[in-house]
């Protein structure tokens, strides 16, 4: 039975709160699951770690980071830490380990349950049985692309500048990993980028045409610009399966099909390097979308359902525990139609109930599905 190494990084505000509900899950398993169990090693990150350390994420956590199976992250940041310098803010420690771990592949499924159609901000049956999966590229283009500066000009006007840099090999394997990920699910990828107007679009267009011309063409390949991605996920979802696309577009789009589905607080995300030559093991990192949300922290109202879902996805993508995840997305979906929901997701005729209530429920749910 394999034994895999998880870090905890629970990081700030409500990330302390929902990180404490998904070791209860991991507790659960290694008293019951039989395909793999877990070793828990616990470091800070953000704005916990500057206090502690100086650094939003220590070089000894970064080491932990690399030999772990999967990094289940929380959140970071918060207005105590707003005043900072800009080189050592909270969410440096995320874009370090992104960066480091080479974690260029970033997952974020756009779900709705069916007990949430009627939370959405759309219509039910624009939205009911919505199961999209955004790929976007995390270690490169704008976020990451130099010269980034502010600059101060001889008239005295200031001058900012961010660059947007990809290359081939950037583009190619983001592009492999979402046919790889179609394959299994509906078989059709959207490649979205701004080739009418940016010269890193027409490369990315040029570059997922040729990858899958030699690497998938048995899945079905569409073309489409962002920003008409953007007005498609309003008018019409569920035409989508995959959607593929850069750092910042992938930033913009993946948090508008979160909206889709009723809370930024339902949604998990993992991030994912390449595999390794060897064991072909990848280094993961799973966190929710969704932030640190300092105005509930500490006061348990927090939705850990994005913190257990990430870890759902690590059981999947990193644990090869295929059975367990389902069985934990079960048990999610099943606690949502028994009519249990937190603050964010509160609906009519619906009983409210708060960080570790929800916990237990899930838990519970998970233990009778499970049995």
């Amino acid at each position: 039975m394999a034994t895999h190494k998880l870090l905890l990084l629970p990081g700030d505000g409500i990330g302390l709160e929902t990180m404490a509900e998904v070791e209860r899950i991991i507790a659960f398993f290694n008293a019951k699951a039989n395909a793999g169990k877990f070793e828990i090693e616990r470091d800070d990150v953000g704005g916990t770690a500057i206090d502690k350390h100086g650094v939003p994420v220590t070089d000894a956590a970064m080491a932990k980071a690399k030999a772990s199976t999967a990094v289940i992250f929380g959140a970071v940041g918060g207005p105590k830490w707003d005043k900072v310098p800009y080189a050592i803010r909270p969410e440096a420690g995320l874009l370090r380990l992104r960066k480091e771990l080479d974690l260029f592949a970033n997952l974020r499924p756009a779900i709705c349950y069916p007990a949430l159609a009627d939370a959405s901000s759309l219509k039910r049956e624009i939205v009911e049985g919505l199961d999209i999966l955004i790929l976007r590229e995390l270690t490169g283009g704008t976020y990451f692309g130099e010269p980034k500066e502010i600059v101060t000009l001889e008239n005295g006007e200031k001058r900012a500048v961010d660059s947007t840099v990809y290359t081939t090999r950037e583009i190619e394997r983001i592009a492999k990993v979402a046919f790889d990920l179609a394959r299994k699910r509906g078989n059709k990828v959207h490649s979205a980028e701004k080739r009418n107007v940016m010269k890193t679009g027409v490369l990315w267009n040029e570059v997922v045409t040729a990858t899958h011309k030699s690497y998938a063409p048995d899945v079905q390949l569409e073309h489409i610009l962002a920003d008409n991605c953007a007005m498609q996920l309003i008018r019409n979802p569920k035409q989508f399966d995959v959607i593929v696309t850069d750092n910042l577009f992938g930033d913009v789009l993946s948090d508008e099909a979160a909206m889709m589905t009723g809370s930024l607080g339902m949604l998990p995300s993992a991030s994912l390097g390449a595999p390794d030559a060897k064991t072909g093991k990848r280094l993961a990192l799973y966190e929710p979308v969704h932030g640190s949300a300092p105005d509930i922290a500490g006061k348990g109202l927090a939705n850990p359902i994005a913190t257990i879902a990430s870890f759902g996805m690590a059981l999947r993508y990193s644990c090869d525990m295929v059975r367990e995840a389902d069985l934990l997305d079960k048990a999610i979906a099943d606690v949502l139609a028994q009519g249990l929901r937190t603050g964010d997701i509160m609906q009519p005729n619906m009983r409210q109930v708060g960080t570790a209530e929800m916990g237990s429920a899930i838990l519970k749910q998970l233990e009778t599905v499970a049995a």
